[in-house]
């Protein structure tokens, strides 16, 4: 009986113990809710526009993350030599037509040269500016002024999509930094505050600046492509011909094969006077000066041992 009823009084008491945990498990899920949102309105909320800056940010730095590809920022650049008739007119010529294509005329400069003969020849250098998917448009036209293929023609590119994407999120962080500065300087009431606070502004402020004018450089940079052309007078590039003998080539050819002799003779003497002399010098003092000496001094031996011996002296008695 005893055993029975203690057996009682123990399930008793787990069924009571299961229910106050139970009790206790639902009153800490109603109040957690509400503990939370106290918690939450003693803290400092976190600007909207800091999360906007970090979003735009990580989709910038992460190619392909939204599934689009990053568009490419590339500057490309071309420089050309031509010869033509008129210098001076071709220039206002290219110039017109850099107009036309959309572009603009950064400098032109037109002067005389003077030849080898002494006779002097007009001369032409200009740079200009067209939209960077009508270069080829613009070279072809340029070409057209001659007659005659290119001296010379370069075209080059450079990929800059990675030094512009940092400087679009450096001046994104530097935004939000300012951003940021500008509500502590609001709020800010001792003097030195203020002053600190401001001064750091400042210095952000400029830094934004900086990077705008970067950032604006590459743009237009990338959007007008430059192209620097040299227009010379046919006069200067022709050579003399008579019944197709060009002296002047052959003139070319002799003072070129004149002037490697002579740069040859002229190393030979220096290989000489700074390298072979010294060695040679060296060579002397060690072998041939020490030989000499000994040969000399053995030669010398030599002729005192064969002195002939004095005649004996006569008997006088």
């Amino acid at each position: 009986m005893n055993s029975k009823m203690m057996i009682s009084s123990r399930y008793l008491l787990t069924c009571l113990l299961a229910l106050v945990l139970l009790l206790a498990g639902c009153s800490y899920a109603s109040s957690t809710p509400q503990m939370m949102k106290e918690a939450g309105e003693g803290m400092a909320p976190e600007p909207a526009m800091d999360r906007e800056y970090e979003m735009a940010a990580n989709q910038e730095m992460t190619p392909g993350s939204s599934g689009q590809a990053i568009q490419r920022i590339v500057i490309k650049n071309a420089s050309l030599s031509l010869a033509v008739d008129n210098p001076a007119e071709s220039a206002a010529t290219i110039a017109r037509m850099a107009d036309e294509l959309g572009g603009y005329v950064v400098a032109v400069n037109v002067y005389q040269q003077e030849l080898d003969s002494g006779a002097k020849v007009p001369r032409a250098s200009l740079t200009i500016r067209v939209p960077a998917e009508k270069l080829n448009d613009a070279l072809d036209s340029i070409k057209k002024e001659s007659e005659q293929d290119p001296i010379s023609e370069n075209v080059n590119s450079q990929d800059v999509t990675s030094e512009y994407t940092d400087l679009q999120s450096r001046l994104r962080n530097l935004e939000a930094t300012e951003v940021q500065l500008t509500k502590i300087l609001e709020k800010a009431e001792k003097t030195e505050d203020v002053l600190s606070v401001y001064n750091q502004l400042v210095q952000y402020r400029e830094q934004i600046e900086v990077t705008k004018g970067q950032i604006k450089y590459y743009e237009e940079s990338a959007a007008l492509s430059s192209v620097s052309v040299e227009l010379m007078a046919n006069e200067a590039v022709q050579p003399l011909t008579i019944g197709g003998w060009q002296p002047a080539g052959v003139a070319k050819d002799a003072v070129q094969t004149l002037i490697n002799t002579l740069k040859f003779l002229a190393n030979l003497l220096i290989w000489v006077v700074i390298y072979l002399l010294p060695v040679l010098l060296v060579l002397y003092v060690i072998f041939v000066l020490p030989i000499s000496l000994l040969v000399r001094a053995w030669k010398k031996r030599r002729k005192i041992n064969k002195k002939p011996a004095p005649p004996p002296a006569e008997d006088q008695s």
